[in-house]
């Protein structure tokens, strides 16, 4: 299989299209669409998300040291672009996309987005000049979810609530489940399993209802010519 070699360029894909809510100390609040985002870190709980210094919400982040990653779906798609093409020193991104500004269970400033169904609460504790795009390294200090994909065992359904992906200068629809986390492995124990316990169902249909295993299982063909010869008998 032929393949191009291209210059040093971003492409891994696909990336999660998130909307990043965040405010200053003086109440201004803004949305920015950010796909350049991901986890650092599981205890503590780290995320982090890399914006250009000239965005409107750069200051924002900066000043007050907190923003919300709020995840996205089909239904979210349309704001989520329009987050990501519009500035917040032109239009009111709230109003013009009809979201909804909530409280943060753990921040001062940062609103979340109560449209969403999962809003990630995020404290920054560095911010790391890289280039193009400066990364704020944050700690995850408490998340919110909506209660409406919970089950019937109380999990939170997080793959039913529509989330998209970008990919490429595309948002795509995740699409249907291709496995679970380890079903690699589980398959060829599930396997073996299934073959144990074919053998035993086996030997569980032999002769007089008893579990008979190997050669000395009798057939049900001979267990019939014995009871045929013990009634001939009886008729004598």
């Amino acid at each position: 299989m032929a393949k191009q070699t291209w210059k040093p360029g971003n492409m891994i894909y696909p990336l999660p299209a998130v909307m990043v809510s965040t405010a200053d100390k003086e109440g201004n609040s803004n949305i920015l669409t950010v796909a350049w985002t991901g986890t650092v870190c599981t205890n503590p709980p780290m995320a982090y998300i890399s914006v250009r210094p000239e965005r409107y919400s750069y200051h924002m982040i900066k000043e007050s040291t907190e923003f919300v990653i709020n995840l996205t779906t089909k239904q979210l798609a349309h704001a989520t672009d329009y987050c990501g093409v519009r500035s917040g020193r032109d239009v009111d991104k709230w109003k013009e996309c009809r979201l909804t500004k909530g409280s943060a269970s753990s921040l001062k400033y940062a609103p979340v987005i109560e449209e969403a169904p999962v809003n990630i609460e995020c404290k920054v504790k560095s911010i790391q000049e890289l280039g193009s795009h400066h990364m704020f390294l944050a700690e995850v200090t408490a998340v919110q979810v909506d209660e409406a994909y919970m089950d019937e065992n109380g999990k939170f359904d997080l793959n039913r609530t529509g989330l998209i992906a970008y990919s490429h200068g595309e948002y795509l629809d995740l699409g249907k489940k291709l496995g679970t986390f380890g079903y690699s492995v589980r398959k060829k124990q599930a396997g073996r399993k299934s073959k144990a316990a074919g053998g035993k169902k086996a030997d569980a249909q032999n002769a007089d209802g008893k579990k008979v295993n190997g050669k000395n299982a009798v057939s049900r063909k001979a267990v019939g010519r014995k009871r045929t010869k013990a009634r001939r008998k009886a008729d004598r």
